[in-house]
């Protein structure tokens, strides 16, 4: 007999329909799975007998095919079990093959047919509901994820047995539901505060600028600055997420087996911190089956280098086409797949390679050359994607012993969300560009006029701080992101003067 039983799986972040077909034939026992399965689908035939036979069915002593369509796409992971579970039974005849090919299946089983939970449901839930299918059945731990993509009914079940029991009865179970204003509004709380932050009121002020404006930004002082406590408050400090941008990152984190458990949505913007032995693979993403990496876990939020110059000079320059594009494209023989991309670069290193250069209270043990080797680790290019750097000094004494006295997230967040508004209505018109960071040389003369003073007072900076020819833009675009938190049209003097601070790395201190 033959059956068919609709599944889904993961290509990238989005999902594509699997029609599981079961064929028994009267030959010696064989189990067969064909259409590109991979190790972890190959193994689902011992999960599958043993499921079978310890949830009180019959597993038949025939010659079992199992073909996955569309045949020309590799299928990977562990959440075809229940689909090809249900697939044998209704083959047999033990339950009704004509109710169930409305709903999409999904689960990994145990030996003793218990279900796991799987990857990928909110993408496959928001593929069953574009494609019209009347719900789909899961695991339980998966029902809050999968029930974000509002539209589509979502049923949880504990086991082969009650997933049988709702195929043959379809009021056994009612849909699974959350109220994905109340879930959103939840997941929004930060466990960290600017407030907690002593001194380094300057950082504090580029890292509004940064976020204000989506600027990239670097962090350069000496250890136990707060260089590292001050990244990981940047996400903080961001616009609130939109539900379509925490549904975005939720998918990637879902795909990547990443989700908290119990878990239904992520709506704070993320912050990623890689390790400086990180590979391009572990970064950029990829894999013989591409997987995101660390730019795509950071999308709609922010990825922090700390110790950048220790980072593979390789690893570093693969960052300069998703900081461009806002994806990453990862390409192998059998496919190509785009992941997106769109973060805020943090990154944080020392001035010198012991990390005292300047200090007053210790002495730099490093030389010219030391210090000019370290420094060069990071190529020009990349310098040019990144708007503001920024020196953190130490944090004297009298402000560690004091209490914290800085603004809260909360209120900076809202200048931040004004001037974004700003910048929003600005380029309404404009193709891919969303923020002042975005912009290229003709968006820059186009928003970023000034006037004779400010002229003046940016070529005196140019030429006698010894500031690079890159600068010329970068100031620019800051500037304007500055007068955007004033809420002015017109880039002043003072603005130009506040941008000119955040080039440290353009000028000569570091030789």
């Amino acid at each position: 007999m033959l059956s068919k039983v609709i599944s889904s799986a993961v290509l990238g972040i989005d999902a594509y329909t699997v029609e599981v077909e079961t064929d028994l034939f009267p030959m010696l026992p064989v189990f067969a799975i064909v259409g590109l399965p991979d190790s972890a689908v190959k193994e689902s035939k011992e999960r599958v007998q043993s499921a079978i036979k310890n949830s009180g069915f019959v597993f038949p002593n025939k010659k079992i095919t199992i073909n996955m369509a569309p045949a020309d796409i590799k299928k990977e992971g562990s959440a075809f079990d229940l689909p090809i579970a249900i697939g044998i039974l209704a083959a047999t005849g033990q339950i009704a093959r004509e109710k169930f090919e409305e709903y999409v299946i999904l689960g990994e089983l145990s030996l003793d047919g218990s279900l796991r939970p799987i990857h990928g449901a909110l993408p496959m839930a928001l593929s069953a509901l574009q494609n019209g299918f009347g719900g789909i059945i899961l695991p339980r731990e998966n029902a809050q994820e999968a029930a974000t993509a509002c539209g589509v009914k979502v049923y949880p079940v504990e086991n082969l047995k009650q997933a049988v029991e709702f195929l043959e009865d379809g009021k056994a179970i009612s849909p699974f539901k959350v109220n994905i204003d109340e879930v959103f509004n939840k997941a929004l709380e930060y466990q960290t505060d600017f407030s907690d932050v002593k001194g380094q009121e300057h950082a504090k002020r580029a890292l509004e600028v940064a976020a204000a404006g989506g600027h990239n930004i670097i962090l350069i002082g000496p250890p136990g600055s707060g260089k590292t406590m001050l990244a990981k408050r940047l996400p903080t400090i961001l616009p609130n997420m939109t539900l379509a941008e925490a549904l975005e990152t939720t998918k990637i984190h879902s795909v990547a087996g990443l989700l908290p458990p119990n878990t239904a949505l992520i709506a704070t913007r993320t912050f990623r911190s890689p390790h400086h032995t990180i590979s391009d693979a572990g970064l950029i993403g990829g894999g013989r089956i591409p997987r995101p990496g660390e730019v795509s876990l950071a999308h709609h939020g922010v990825l922090f280098l700390d110790e950048m110059p220790e980072f593979h000079k390789d690893v570093l320059e693969v960052l300069r086409q998703p900081m461009e594009d806002g994806k990453v494209t990862i390409s192998r023989a059998s496919m190509s797949l785009t992941y997106p991309a769109r973060f805020t670069l943090a990154g944080a290193m020392n001035p010198c390679p012991c990390g005292y250069h300047g200090s007053p209270a210790h002495d730099c043990s490093c030389t010219s050359a030391q210090i000019q080797k370290y420094m060069s680790r990071i190529s020009g290019p990349l310098l040019d994607r990144i708007d503001i750097h920024i020196e953190v000094p130490a944090v004297k004494f009298k402000e560690l012993s004091g209490q914290p006295t800085g603004e809260k997230s909360s209120a900076i967040r809202e200048r931040v969300n004004r001037a974004r508004q700003i910048q929003l209505e600005r380029f309404k018109n404009e193709k891919h560009i969303f923020c002042n960071a975005h912009m290229e040389s003709k968006e820059i003369r186009k928003y970023c006029e000034i006037d004779e003073k400010s002229l003046e007072l940016l070529r005196m900076a140019i030429t006698k701080l010894g500031l690079s020819a890159r600068a010329y833009d970068r100031i620019l675009k800051v500037s304007r992101t500055i007068a955007d938190l004033e809420g002015l049209g017109e880039i002043l003097p003072q603005h130009i003067s506040e941008g000119i601070q955040y080039r440290s790395l353009d000028r000569n201190l570091w030789m």
